[in-house]
């Protein structure tokens, strides 16, 4: 019979070396710092830069803007926290305000819009182009953000997931703000609100799938 110092150090004889994650917050900044760059890099190559900064000098719409990105900034960082299991599970609570002043602006755009506009206000906008721009951008960033989650093999990959899918939808919202130069209606609205919760949705049903496969 073996005995427990043999078998440690058996299991020491094959132990690989493991390369230790850095800290939540420096992961989540370099993959935020990288999708800024590749942003950046794309709508400043299609010109969209003079416009944007233009509609930013609206305060309601730097607002939108503004509570946009601090979701999704939010959001990716809350699920770096999340895969480690020492941290709190309120982490979860990180992308909370910014999501509530998200929808809230963009729901006073809406009903801005439809007092100036009358009926047209509930018209059905370029909503298509929208919903397919946030899932069709949705799918890279999502993949990316779930390689750079997965390697912390988190324990809780349903909480985990689904807050990182949120990440994933404000960031891909904020882009599409770059080639949406007009106000959302009511219509519109909740076409991109769909669209964030099948993003979600997805990342974190494939997210928990793959996670579950690995152990």
């Amino acid at each position: 019979m073996i005995t427990t110092p043999q078998l440690i150090a058996s299991l020491a004889a094959d132990a690989k070396p493991v390369r230790r994650l850095r800290p939540p917050l420096a992961r989540a900044g370099l993959w935020l710092g990288a999708f800024v760059a590749i942003v950046a890099a794309v709508t400043w190559a299609t010109g969209s830069w003079p416009l944007m900064i233009e509609r930013l000098k609206l305060t309601r719409f730097a607002v939108e803007m503004t509570a946009t990105l601090l979701t999704g900034i939010a959001a990716v960082v809350a699920a770096f926290y999340l895969s480690l299991p020492d941290r709190s599970r309120f982490w979860m609570l990180l992308p909370l305000p910014p999501l509530v002043l998200w929808l809230a602006s963009s729901g006073y755009g809406c009903y801005e819009n439809w007092i100036t506009e009358g009926p047209q206000g509930w018209r059905l906008g370029r909503s298509s182009d929208c919903f397919i721009f946030i899932l069709t951008m949705s799918i890279p960033v999502g993949v990316a953000l779930y390689l750079a989650l997965r390697r912390a093999l988190p324990l809780d990959p349903l909480r985990v997931m689904a807050v990182g899918g949120l990440g994933v939808a404000a960031l891909a919202a904020t882009a599409l703000q770059f080639y949406h130069p007009f106000d959302v209606t009511i219509i519109d609205l909740a076409v991109h609100v769909t669209a964030v919760l099948i993003v979600i949705g997805c990342v974190t049903l494939g997210g928990r799938w793959d996670l579950a496969r690995l152990r």
